[in-house]
């Protein structure tokens, strides 16, 4: 049995979906399941999932040991960058879903790690070790951890947002100004349930972005971006919002016919080692597919 232990920061929230907000590795339905079973205590009483919180409030959360699950380990190489005794940082290919979903009960990052860690005995079932998330349809680095004391650690640290991302995107047009900060509110859209979209304050949670263009390739714009906040989607919903949507992202974009998938790249992340408290930083170069990408454009600029 784990515990995590979260100072609530904004009133009005829903105790479950606080929970799963805070805790990538808790689903909503799984923190509703734990809240019921009470294994879930605020300001040290039990409490109904539909509880609204305020403002300091302390929530405690027990994670019991992982159930026998029908989850299988699968022999899915893993490009593993880094690897200690309390965490792996991995980096993932574009179009390997993280964890299990509807409609993807199988060969996930989840899956590989259950086989490279067979005992790993932290967080949901579903999620082992996940403590962020990149789309299917993304590659880069994605940090895994290993045990409740690493896991809860990293967990503080990208709450209190002393994580550092930094992705490489390709963007449709010429971006301007050559840097700036996309500061819009994010939530799901509430037309299309599946897709997040820029909204009030009210529907959504603050979502801030910051951009550089590192050079412009014909019509496009190669960025360096960096994610203040972690909302689903982020990246693209904001830069698509500006009009300058990522290049292959068929969501919030168009079909490129240069790449069958989104041009977005996780390329360095910087954090804190949980057992000595050590700042590092590791970086993932573009893969093959991208950076073929950037030269098909750069020999149709040289043609012309």
């Amino acid at each position: 049995m784990s515990l995590i232990k979260l100072l609530v920061d904004n009133s009005g929230v829903r105790l479950d979906k606080y929970i799963s907000e805070h805790c990538p590795e808790i689903s909503r339905t799984h923190a509703q399941r734990i809240i019921e079973a009470g294994q879930v205590t605020v300001n040290g009483a039990t409490a109904r999932p539909s509880l609204k919180l305020n403002t300091g409030d302390t929530i405690a959360v027990e994670i019991p040991p992982p159930a026998p699950t029908s989850l299988t380990p699968e022999a899915i190489p893993l490009k593993i960058v880094y690897e200690d005794n309390d965490l792996l940082v991995v980096d993932k290919p574009a179009g390997l879903t993280v964890h299990p979903a509807p409609g993807h009960p199988t060969h996930t990052l989840a899956n590989a790690i259950l086989s490279h860690l067979p005992q790993l005995d932290t967080g949901d079932w579903q999620r082992p070790g996940i403590v962020h998330r990149l789309d299917k349809d993304t590659s880069g680095l994605i940090i895994i951890a290993k045990n409740s004391h690493a896991h809860q650690s990293l967990m503080e640290q990208f709450k209190k947002r002393q994580v550092s991302k930094v992705y490489l995107t390709l963007v449709y047009g010429h971006i301007t100004p050559e840097e700036g900060i996309i500061d819009a509110p994010i939530g799901r859209d509430r037309s299309h349930r599946e897709r997040m979209a820029i909204t009030d304050i009210e529907h959504g949670r603050e979502a801030r972005t910051s951009y550089h263009v590192l050079e412009y390739q014909g019509q496009y714009s190669l960025l360096e971006v960096k994610p203040e906040t972690g909302r689903t989607h982020q990246i693209r919903v904001h830069l698509a919002a500006i009009g300058y949507p990522v290049v292959g992202d068929k969501v919030y974009g168009i079909k490129s016919p240069l790449i069958d998938h989104q041009f977005l790249h996780a390329h360095r992340i910087r954090f804190q080692l949980p057992s000595t408290g050590e700042s590092i930083e590791f970086q993932s170069e573009l893969p093959s597919d991208l950076r073929k990408t950037l030269d098909i454009i750069q020999g149709h600029e040289k043609e012309r």
